[in-house]
């Protein structure tokens, strides 16, 4: 595996693989590896000849408040994890490589951006059209892999693909779990041992509305109330949002449809960390 800084040398190395007609396979990552993200590169390998990672902790998708400067980092780790799965190339840009001085330009998507996370953390999903853009112009990817953990951002990216006519398949890979159901996250590691015993709660809230969706409940309120009321059994949560919303145009109708796929969203606080999840379900 060879490690890659620069934009330009990753272009040169890019092109000259597109030449001799091999497929490129983008994972967009902030680092911090496990066990997800190499269920991202395993699935990468599937799709082309030439698998490559980025490794960019992105300032601009971070707001004023939030954890940019102690979000975890370990370069050396995260380099021997994705060797170990056999990642062709590890892109990790520097933000003066990737935001050089005089840089003056931004992406904005206004589809799907108006609710939930977009809402929560003001300028976040501008700060990742904007670095997806540039991450594929520096890798030339025909194929790119997101993990479902992020849904509202899988459904930005492929609207941003859709729209600015990126030559880009996007790739949507389920949520690797912990054994008791938690959604791998490099935030995890801010949980403390307390709060990690209680994680898996959001887990079992939303199997509890998957479950009733189902079950024939089409009434998005009382799916709502179904994640809320067990959430709030226990008084370590602090509930930023529960919506369950059509999972392709992230409509909330107040009775879904039979056969309408619907994806219930759940962002929470755990003492200081915030953790986002979700589950998918077709109503019968």
């Amino acid at each position: 595996m060879k490690i890659i800084t620069k934009v330009e040398e990753m272009q040169k190395i890019s092109e000259m693989h597109r030449q001799n007609g091999e497929k490129i396979v983008c994972v967009p990552t902030m680092g911090y590896f496990h066990e997800g993200h190499l269920n991202l590169m395993r699935i990468a390998k599937g799709y082309g000849d030439i698998v490559v990672v980025t490794l960019f902790v992105n300032p601009t998708q971070f707001g004023p408040n939030e954890d940019f400067e102690r979000y975890p980092r370990n370069f050396q780790r995260d380099m021997e994890l994705a060797s170990s799965v056999g990642v062709d190339y590890l892109f990790a840009p520097t933000v003066e490589e990737m935001y050089p001085d005089g840089y003056a330009t931004k992406v904005v998507v206004t589809k799907y951006t108006d609710k939930f996370e977009g809402v929560k953390r003001p300028g976040h999903f501008d700060g990742v059209a904007t670095v997806v853009t540039k991450l594929f112009n520096a890798t030339k990817p025909n194929v790119a892999i997101f993990g479902q953990k992020d849904y509202q951002q899988t459904l930005v990216v492929k609207q941003l693909v859709k729209d600015l006519l990126f030559d880009i398949d996007i790739i949507v890979a389920p949520i690797v779990r912990e054994p008791d159901g938690l959604a791998m996250s490099s935030r995890n590691v801010y949980l403390s041992p307390e709060e990690r015993t209680v994680a898996n709660e959001i887990y079992n809230a939303l199997n509890k509305g998957v479950e009733a969706i189902r079950n024939g409940e089409k009434r998005r309120k009382h799916i709502n109330s179904i994640v809320i009321e067990h959430l709030r059994k226990f008084n370590q949560f602090y509930i930023d949002y529960v919506s369950a919303v059509n999972a392709e145009n992230f409509e909330e109708p107040e009775v879904f449809r039979s056969g309408e796929k619907v994806v219930i969203l759940v962002a929470v606080y755990l003492g200081k960390t915030r953790l986002i999840d979700n589950m998918l379900a077709t109503v019968p």
